[in-house]
């Protein structure tokens, strides 16, 4: 797991005061970028690491990824000792990112005021769940919280009449681009001027403003022109469909891909149907189009399907099951997973970069440490 070439970040230290998902993620691809990070956990560890399953005890699959290319070092930042070792961190570092909330913060003197005035050339980055100005501030915020207080929870109750999570922890991994490419803004500042500053990520916000890209809809305009929310998104029917053999996503996206769809397919006089014949109408309920391209789908197998879409460039896909999608070829040969050797807890499966780079590669340079494995290294290089 090394490399001869630096990545794009090479030379950028940051301190990892992060734990779970969201911080953790985002140093890990500062890491992979080329950082050194330096991840400081208590002597309980990060919560990733007592994820399930695992072969030992502080090595769950969860923290093998997302701890990657860092140092981990154990300090206790309730005990003299160790917050002064981590103010020798800072010190010496470019960056810090934290998840911890403002509270803790404060009470510990850790907090962005107090660190940018002591460490003016450091960025200061935080991110927690709701805007450490706001009453919010010290509320426990997971990635279900988030998905609830920033309105997507609502999109799912609109889209499948329950007020489901999404089955990912799309919060906390959107949050955390936002948190890498907020930080290296702040870093291409710091490099041209000597200042640091500190950046403030709330996940709620951050969420909010995903959403509304394409859901604030009619409300874009005051006094609205319509209701909130993406046609196209919370139509019925919007969904992958059943082939004769399996499950296919099949998307004519433009006028041309519906008549292409309809005359490829073997219906060609639908498109001389007035459901479909004028766009402005197809647009104005896209579930009629959904449930006409539901009804057509179980006549081919997914291949028959793939092949046809692929001819009139009709965007397809087989619903492959996540098993099924890690093992294709597509996978395999970018290089997306990988089995390596992990030092302790053996033969595991990588997860890829999936950004390259032609001069400054991404790459694993390290293995996930275990608990504290980096303490007396680190901690002999700045005493």
């Amino acid at each position: 797991m090394t490399t001869p070439a630096p990545g794009a970040l090479d030379g950028v230290r940051v301190i990892d005061l992060a734990t779970v998902v969201m911080g953790p993620y985002a140093t890990q691809i500062m890491g992979d970028l080329g950082a050194e990070v330096i991840k400081v956990e208590s002597a309980h560890g990060d919560l990733a690491r007592r994820s399930v399953p695992k072969r030992h005890e502080g090595m769950g699959a969860l923290g093998l990824n997302v701890n990657r290319n860092k140092r981990s070092v154990v300090l206790d930042l309730k005990s003299e000792d160790g917050l002064a070792d981590l103010h020798r961190l800072l010190a010496g570092a470019d960056v810090l990112v934290t998840n911890m909330r403002p509270g803790a913060l404060q009470r510990l003197g850790l907090d962005p005021d107090t660190i940018t005035a002591q460490y003016p050339h450091l960025v200061y980055t935080s991110a927690q769940g709701f805007r450490s100005d706001s009453p919010e501030a010290d509320h426990a915020a997971y990635d279900e919280i988030v998905q609830a207080a920033s309105g997507l929870t609502d999109l799912m109750l609109r889209s499948t009449g329950k007020a489901a999570y999404v089955p990912t922890i799309l919060a906390d991994k959107v949050c955390a681009l936002t948190v890498v490419y907020s930080t290296l803004a702040a870093v291409i500042s710091q490099r041209a001027t000597g200042k640091g500053q500190h950046v403030e990520v709330p996940m709620t916000d951050t969420m909010l403003a995903f959403n509304l890209v394409e859901h604030l809809g009619g409300h874009t305009f005051e006094p609205p022109e319509g209701p909130t929310g993406f046609y196209r998104s919370l139509s019925e029917g919007h969904s992958a469909v059943q082939t004769k053999d399996g499950w296919a996503c099949i998307l004519p996206y433009s006028p041309a891909n519906v008549r292409d769809f309809f005359e490829a397919s073997g219906h060609g006089e639908l498109n001389d149907d007035p459901r479909f014949s004028d766009w402005a109408t197809v647009l104005a309920d896209m579930s009629v189009l959904y449930r006409q391209i539901e009804a057509i789908a179980p006549e081919r197998t997914t291949q028959e399907w793939e092949q046809l879409c692929e001819q009139h460039s009709i965007p397809m896909a087989p619903v492959l099951e996540l098993e099924h999608a890690t093992e294709s070829a597509y996978v395999r040969d970018g290089g997306l997973l990988d089995v390596a050797e992990h030092p302790t807890e053996g033969a595991y499966r990588t997860i890829g970069i999936p950004v390259r780079f032609s001069g400054t590669p991404a790459a694993i340079r390290r293995p996930a440490p275990t608990l504290g494995q980096d303490t007396a290294e680190v901690l002999g290089e700045i005493r």
